[in-house]
């Protein structure tokens, strides 16, 4: 498959907006399943995992490869919901274009803000689609008046609904100017076009003339073509939507209801039309790490080996499955390749093209390609192959800290082990969920995203791996910072086996508000040898892991190492270590050291009558209220308020709405907690 046939494309959306049914269309339209699978039945191809059957939600972002008009596109599906967001980083990171999916009721939901500024991040082109144009209170153009006016983006309508509700029967083609439905005998499979009625016709020929006025403006020809009253032809109109799409100068705008099977084939036209092929979108920037310097990586299958891990998940059989996006070169079953970071060889067994959890093997996979390789027991999401000859590491991901933690013991002390070692899996998979020993309790720790985060991965424990556990009550990860500016000296001087250690330091501490930790060293080296600085280092940025009065992590903290008193005959680099420990510990103890905790987003979807009783209830857990959206059938409360007092939150918020309010939470900051660990 030549790379301009090929595109990388992700279904991107507010949970429940449509995105997994809109993903099971388009397979069932390029002929990859041959039965579609519904979501409200727990049968969704893409949604292949039991939980995600069971829930009725995206998890795991699933990929696959389909095939459309002499096209192949690589789909990645990705979760709607907050708490799963590491996994849509994840995808975006590698992905080349994405689509959008706004529910044609809710319009942009605060999930679709989050997604779309990562898309922004990423720089990556976007259709959207606003599903659902046959529920009460669909809006289309609302919806992009909503993208419009929330993310200062360019939406351009290329159809415009016939009908809305329950009246949607179809779509105008604004470049065609045809009417086209979708025969619901045949599960919309069969198109019927027809010409636009005459009392549509002025509205069609409305939207038309904003279309033509819109993309030939960017384009001297078209403009030309436009002002003179000829007519454009669409090959051209084609051509220019697609190259302003790809700039990220437009978003095109397409309608339908896939639920009922309805426009989804224009949507798999678009893709193809519109989106970029691996040729298209800029060079991959990496970090050359003997050179050491930034290089560009050109999509190049004949180029050196690079690839990027962006996704890991354990299977029972095979072990590791690394997803791998190709950025240059060829892979083929069998070779040995580099990882760059680690600084290991590693073989591959076998490359597999996925759908969704069903495989077909591949002899290689080249640049500008997503494959899965088995074999790699040492690779993390994240990690970077290529060749020793070619050492350049990818940019890495980054993800946000986790903020909720419980605690987890296995019935017996038979399943430790195994415990330990299916969180190690798991962790290996999400890099959002990491784990550690209590070491005043003996426990166990793990912490996540939120409470349905751990809730999904204490289940897949228990059910996928096996492990018998209990859980103990949901905690919060807090934070601990300093309030003042101190210059603190420290003298360490022990005997130690028959011999002196002698070391001195003085450091100056000080708040580095919504910095995170830094450590500099101001002293030059003169005659104090390397590792006495490593050893300083080491035992500074350790120490930022240990907290100051409640042993919790430490952030926005400033070390600056001001002066070294180093004796050459006594001083070793594990005096300066064990002082550097002492000296963090006494100097922040001294600088009015406060206890942080997590605030949350809060967003309330609620209808009218209830918005009363919804922000009280976040008010009465100490909540803040931002402001208020008004949409067509409901309304958004966005409050903040501290994650500990929001456990249980759900459960209330359905008993005073009588189950018709729903909320979505993601961490906002650290803030100082009034009256440290006491105020409980």
């Amino acid at each position: 498959m030549s790379l301009d046939k090929m595109r990388n494309i992700g279904i991107m959306a507010h949970i429940d907006a449509g995105k997994t049914t809109t993903t099971e269309r388009i397979l069932y339209y390029t002929g990859k399943i041959h039965r579609i699978g519904e979501i409200d039945d727990g049968a969704a191809t893409m949604d292949w995992m039991t939980q995600e059957q069971e829930r009725g939600i995206t998890i795991q972002s699933a990929a696959t490869t389909t095939y459309w008009k002499d096209y192949q596109i690589n789909i990645i599906d990705t979760p709607g919901h907050v708490d799963f967001t590491a996994e849509v980083e994840r995808s975006l990171r590698v992905l080349d274009g994405a689509v959008a999916v706004l529910c044609a009721v809710g319009g942009v939901q605060p999930q679709t803000e989050t997604v779309w500024k990562q898309a922004d991040e990423y720089n990556v082109p976007r259709i959207c689609f606003v599903n659902k144009m046959d529920r009460i209170g669909a809006d289309f153009f609302g919806a992009m008046e909503d993208v419009k006016a929330k993310f200062q983006a360019n939406p351009v309508a290329l159809q415009i609904p016939i009908g809305a509700e329950s009246n949607f029967e179809g779509v105008i083609d604004l470049l065609k100017m045809k009417e086209y439905r979708f025969d619901p005998s045949d599960e919309g499979e069969t198109i019927l076009e027809s010409d636009i009625a005459a009392e549509r016709l002025a509205d069609a020929e409305s939207w038309r003339e904003k279309l033509l006025d819109e993309i030939a403006s960017g384009n001297d020809e078209l403009a030309e073509l436009y002002l003179g009253g000829e007519e454009v032809p669409e090959d051209k109109l084609r051509a220019e939507i697609r190259r302003r799409t790809i700039a990220r100068e437009i978003v095109p705008f397409l309608c339908g209801s896939a639920r009922k099977n309805c426009a989804v084939q224009p949507l798999i036209d678009a893709i193809v039309d519109y989106l970029p092929s691996p040729l298209e979108v800029p060079p991959a920037i990496g970090f050359h790490t003997k050179k050491e310097e930034k290089v560009e990586i050109p999509c190049n299958p004949s180029g050196m080996v690079s690839g990027l891990v962006f996704k890991i998940q354990y299977d029972r059989e095979a072990g590791s499955l690394c997803y791998v996006r190709m950025y240059s070169g060829k892979l083929k079953t069998g070779e040995q390749i580099y990882n760059v970071g680690k600084k290991k060889r590693e073989r591959i067994n076998r490359i597999l093209r996925m759908h969704a959890n069903k495989t077909e093997p591949m002899d290689c996979v080249e640049a500008g390609d997503i494959a899965v390789i088995i074999g790699l027991k040492l690779a993390q999401t994240g990690d970077t192959i290529g060749t020793e000859g070619f050492p350049v590491l990818l940019e890495n991901l980054t993800f946000p800290e986790p903020v909720i933690s419980v605690a987890i013991e296995p019935d017996t002390i038979s399943d430790r082990d195994k415990l330990k070692e299916t969180i190690e899996i798991l962790s290996k998979e999400d890099p959002t969920f990491t784990s550690k020993d209590d070491a005043e309790t003996g426990q166990l720790i793990i912490s996540g995203m939120g409470e349905l985060h751990l809730d999904v991965l204490v289940t897949r424990m228990k059910e996928d791996f096996k492990v018998a556990a209990r859980v103990g009550a949901p905690q919060v990860t807090y934070r601990e910072s300093i309030t003042a500016e101190i210059d603190h000296t420290e003298n360490y001087n022990r005997v130690i086996g028959g011999k002196e250690n002698i070391a001195g330091l003085t450091i100056h501490v000080a708040p580095n508000a919504g910095a995170g930790n830094t450590y500099v060293c101001n002293v030059k080296k003169n005659n104090i040898p390397g590792e006495i600085f490593d050893s300083i280092q080491r035992g500074i940025t350790n120490s930022f892991g240990s907290g100051i009065q409640y042993g919790y992590i430490c952030t926005d903290i400033a070390v600056t190492v001001t002066d070294i008193a180093y004796d050459e005959l006594n001083s070793t680099p594990f005096a300066f270590e064990a002082c550097a420990v002492q000296a963090f510990d006494n100097a922040c103890r001294s600088a009015e050291p406060r206890l942080l905790e997590p605030v949350m987003n809060v967003d309330i979807m609620t209808p009218k009558e209830f918005v009363g009783d919804a922000m009280s209830q976040v008010t009465q857990r100490g909540g803040l209220i931002q402001s208020l959206e008004s949409k067509p059938t409901e309304e958004v409360v966005h409050a903040q308020a501290p994650m500990a007092k929001m456990f249980g939150f759900s459960t209330v918020l359905r008993s005073v709405t009588q189950g018709r309010a729903s909320f979505s939470m993601e961490f906002s900051h650290f803030q100082v907690k009034e009256g440290g660990l006491d105020s409980f």
